[in-house]
């Protein structure tokens, strides 16, 4: 059977939870089991000095990548450079992923001659540019044929923002199972070169420094545990963002400068799992979190605000931890919990890798898009 081709569009220099994701979809479905098979081609919006780091993945992976230059972060002339790489390239569905794609497709107007996945994976706030490209997705995405979004709480939201019901799906994210598979043999070392003793409780936390990940609260909480005196966990931060600065004055606050590492940005969050004893997401707002699928695989104890799809995805006290979003007692206790209850620890890293296994795998995400698109092409 002839293969469907796609042109994802996208906005990618470093490997984002949305990239990663595609650059999986796109390896797992070329494959011969899946029929038709589904050819991906990737757009990526580029600019002078960004990282190179998503390209060199898609290349390693085989996947073929048109770079779109712009000259600022919204330049006119990347709408042409679409509408002229979709003639070139011929795809049988167009896919974006975040605001701006969604904008730069909608306006080039190629949505009104070939059927449109729409991918929405949350909004974040960082500035007043991403502010208006926030506002506008709701223009955007009422043109979509379909729209993919990762949690309940999303589909009801863009509901609210006139996107039809009928028209979005709901699909979490995924992990190989076998992700972090190794990641605790050079634990030591690690340890080592980040000046954390070996007889100290690492609580891991991974995302951007952006508001909606509250990691005020969470230092907060780590403050409140060394208060009790039973236990002293060292805070291992791996992301960069706007919040850094405020974050840093919290931790000076609460003189928590020895009891917290900030690693700045990393290629990969997998070597930091491989020495943390729990780990933790202390959002106010959340889709299907990359961070707690990972922390799953690599068979690490989760603590998470009950925000977004991480109740879809977990069930308390059986496969993570969930508390209130700002409950910094709520988030005090459960990482307590978690560091000194053996057979509790156990039990959430059991569970909760099996559950990745069962429902969360890339093959599965793959097949179900792969049935999106049968769908949306018998309808067109």
């Amino acid at each position: 059977m002839k293969p469907i081709r796609v042109l994802a569009i996208l906005e990618a220099s470093t490997i984002t939870g949305p990239a990663k994701n595609l650059l999986d979809f796109a390896r797992i479905a070329r494959e011969e089991r899946f029929d038709p098979r589904v050819e991906v081609s990737i757009a990526v919006f580029t600019r002078a000095g960004d990282s190179g780091v998503f390209l060199d993945a898609a290349a390693a992976a085989g996947i073929a990548v048109h770079s779109i230059p712009e000259r600022a972060r919204f330049d006119r002339s990347v709408l042409a450079r679409l509408r002229l790489l979709a003639g070139d390239l011929t795809p049988d569905i167009l896919q974006t992923h975040a605001v701006k794609s969604h904008f730069l497709l909608r306006a080039s107007g190629l949505h009104g001659s070939l059927p449109w996945i729409a991918f929405h994976h949350g909004y974040t706030w960082p500035d007043l540019r991403a502010q208006v490209y926030n506002q506008l997705d709701r223009w955007s995405l009422r043109a979509a044929r379909r729209v993919v979004t990762v949690s309940i709480p999303f589909r009801e939201e863009l509901s609210q923002r006139g996107v039809p019901r009928e028209r979005i799906t709901v699909l979490h994210n995924a992990i190989d199972p076998s992700w972090a598979a190794g990641a605790r043999e050079s634990g030591g070392a690690l340890r080592a070169e980040l000046g954390i003793a070996a007889d100290r409780k690492i609580v891991l936390i991974v995302g951007r420094l952006s508001r909606e990940k509250d990691h005020l609260t969470l230092l907060d909480a780590i403050a409140s545990i060394r208060a009790q005196g039973t236990i002293v966990p060292h805070l291992l931060m791996v992301g960069e963002g706007p919040e850094r600065p405020r974050i840093e004055e919290r931790i000076r606050t609460l003189n928590l400068a020895a009891h917290v590492t900030m690693t700045g940005q990393a290629l990969s969050a997998q070597p930091y799992y491989g020495i943390a004893d729990a780990a933790v997401l202390s959002s106010r707002s959340e889709g299907s979190p990359n961070a707690l699928l990972e922390a799953m695989a690599a068979r690490v104890p989760v603590v998470a605000t009950a925000v977004g799809g991480v109740p879809e995805m977990v069930t308390d006290r059986e496969t993570a931890l969930l508390v209130s979003p700002g409950d910094r007692e709520g988030i005090a206790r459960a990482l307590s919990a978690a560091l000194t209850d053996r057979g509790m620890a156990e039990s959430l890293r059991s569970l909760a890798h099996r559950l990745v296994e069962d429902r969360y795998s890339p093959e599965r995400r793959a097949r179900a898009l792969c049935g999106i698109y049968g769908e949306l092409l018998v309808c067109s």
